[in-house]
Order: structure tokens, then C-alpha cells, then sequence
């Protein structure tokens, strides 16, 4: 009996070469649409009001990240407060936090410099946040926001940078796909 490397019957030949400029654009905003758990219309949004801004801003892809980072969803994970953004854009849905002493629960809000974001008292006793001081102890806060660990409080000092948050595509082929 013989072994070969492939499976028994017709062989077709596999289509080959490399992905089209089209698709390599494609996949990018896909992977950082998915990293934010956006829609298309809502990522669509945020990609075309950076190129609006083009001639203002220097580097328009820290434009992006910035404005991308600076959703409530998206702070709301990285102080820890919940385990993914899915997480966090239901805790925020639910009401559990006051911007600056007032109730937000619409996920896209732009927490603006000197905000201070908090967890309301009462749902402090909520099962979700029952082991947060232990990881919050562990959790690496991003440089832009200072943690008030007690308190269960943040204040952004600042803006993220590109550098800081590594996102996992070429921002550049975003901006390729949506200038077609």
C-alpha cells in the first residue's frame, strides 16, 4: 500500500498567488472593527470623519485609534471594569456609570480629557464586579487614564497614543479602502 501526501481522488489544482490590494484592505478593517466590536455603518462613521479632518491632523491613523480608544465602551475595558468590550458595552447599556457625576449609557460616548468615569454605588454589590479588586490589582492601566482603585473611579489625564495601544492592523490600508 501507498501513502501519499494528499486525499484519494481528483486532484485540482489550488488557485494560488497573493491577495489582491482590494482584500488585504479588506481583511485590516475587518480585524480592527472586530477588535472595537463595531458595525460597518459605525466604523464607517468614525473612518470617514478622520478623513474629513485629513488637512487638520497630522497623522490621521492616531487620529482614529484616538477617537476609537476614547469611546466609554472601550475605557470601560481597559480600566478592567469588565472582561471584553462585549462585556463592557452591555455594563454601559445598562446604566452602571456616571461621567462626571451623570448617568451615560450610550457605549459610543467620547470621554473627553479631565472626564472622570465612576461606577455607580449601588451596583458596586452587583455580582459581575464581586472579584474586581483582585483584578484590578493585576490589570496594566493604559497611561492615558489614572486609576482610583478604591473608589472605583478613572479620570482621563490625557489621549491614547498609537504606540501605546498597538492596534493588530495597518491603519493606512483602512484609509486605502475607504478612499475608493
Amino acid at each position: 500500500m501507498v501513502r501519499r501526501a494528499y486525499a484519494p481522488g481528483i486532484q485540482r489544482k489550488k488557485r494560488g498567488g497573493s491577495a489582491s490590494e482590494y482584500k488585504k484592505s479588506l481583511d485590516e478593517k475587518q480585524t480592527l472593527k472586530k477588535w472595537y466590536g463595531l458595525s460597518e455603518r459605525q466604523f464607517k462613521k468614525y473612518v470617514t470623519e478622520t478623513l474629513k479632518k485629513m488637512g487638520k491632523v497630522q497623522d490621521v491613523s492616531a487620529e482614529l485609534i484616538r477617537r476609537l480608544e476614547k469611546r466609554l465602551d472601550n475605557v470601560v475595558f481597559r480600566l478592567g471594569f469588565a472582561k471584553s468590550r462585549v462585556q463592557a458595552r452591555q455594563l454601559v447599556a445598562h446604566g452602571y456609570f456616571l461621567i462626571n457625576g451623570k448617568p451615560v449609557n450610550v457605549a459610543s460616548y467620547e470621554v473627553k480629557k479631565d472626564d472622570i468615569v465612576a461606577l455607580k454605588e449601588h451596583k458596586k454589590a452587583k455580582g459581575v464586579f464581586k472579584d474586581l479588586a483582585n483584578e484590578l490589582k493585576r490589570k496594566e492601566i493604559p497611561a492615558w487614564l489614572s486609576l482610583d482603585r478604591e473608589k472605583l473611579e478613572a479620570k482621563s489625564i490625557g489621549d491614547p497614543s498609537l504606540d501605546e495601544v498597538k492596534p493588530p492592523a495597518e491603519i493606512s490600508l483602512i484609509f486605502e479602502f475607504y478612499s475608493r
